[in-house]
């Protein structure tokens, strides 16, 4: 294994442009709350999933911006951390503020009946499947760290962002299929989502042992590097799994996996999550 081939990071861009961007996200968030109140005082919204979502903004706060962002430019492990910050921990919390719900509940009636139908879509119940998000975000692992693309993907600045949203979208893809609290039409049981989870942990815990062994791995860093990386994704994904099963048994609700397709009024009024 040769030195790490990353681009070199720290430019000001690379510090202010995720910083607005999370900003944006968390006022974003907090006028739909606001807005939410509004349309309906008595019900409200909970602070706990308001809690949630900033956390899920801290930790990618945390994972793209100093010191976390500059190690991972020149250390393999410092990648690694980033990726579970980005790809398990912030997905699990921002998936747990539930901001579908808050949509149809702060949207326009017109548009929410329009985002209730996109819910029941073909696509959207395919993505919503927790297979979709188990081949896209564990699946991709393999892809990733087992091929050349890690490599060709860090010399570029734009290759390392778009794995930052891969990691993002594919983690938050999966945490709502497994333990979403937002709506999501023709989601399985809770014993076929535990099933898929136990698939995520599996491959999870292979990937880290072949890289911990230097087994196919294409990782162009010193082995030190390497080795402390897999035993980030080891531990870390373990962790980040366990909390994932405890989200789906607190947020599961008997009798209320399928969305009812509203015929009259606002959808959030039909919704009960």
């Amino acid at each position: 294994m040769s030195h790490p081939h990353h681009h070199e990071g720290g430019g000001p861009l690379e510090t202010v442009l995720p910083a607005l961007a999370l900003v944006v996200c968390a006022g974003g968030y907090l006028l739909l709350v606001r807005r939410a109140r509004r349309r309906n005082p008595v019900r409200g919204w909970n602070p706990w999933r308001t809690a949630a979502f900033g956390t899920g903004l801290v930790l990618l706060a945390a994972a793209l911006l100093p010191p976390v962002a500059d190690l991972a430019h020149r250390d393999f492990r410092g990648h690694m951390a980033q990726h579970m910050l980005i790809g398990m921990y912030a997905p699990l919390a921002l998936v747990l503020g539930a901001p579908v719900t808050l949509l149809l509940r702060a949207l326009p009636a017109p548009r929410a009946r329009r985002l209730t139908a996109f819910l029941h879509s073909g696509p959207a119940r395919l993505l919503a499947h927790p297979a979709a998000g188990l081949l896209l975000s564990a699946g991709s692992l393999v892809v990733l760290y087992f091929t050349p693309l890690y490599g060709t993907a860090t010399a570029h600045p734009a290759g390392h962002w778009l794995l930052h949203m891969h990691f993002l979208l594919s983690g938050c893809l999966f945490a709502y299929a497994v333990a979403g609290p937002d709506p999501a039409p023709a989601r399985p049981g809770v014993r076929t989502r535990l099933v898929y989870l136990g698939c995520a942990i599996a491959v999870h815990a292979v990937v880290a042992q072949l890289m911990y062994g230097g087994f196919w791995v294409d990782v162009h860093a010193p082995v030190p590097q390497v080795q402390g990386g897999a035993m980030i994704m080891y531990y870390g994904g373990d962790i980040a799994e366990l909390l994932l099963a405890a989200a789906l048994v607190a947020t599961w609700r008997p009798e209320r996996h399928v969305l009812p397709r509203p015929r009259s009024g606002h959808p959030a009024e039909v919704v009960e999550y």
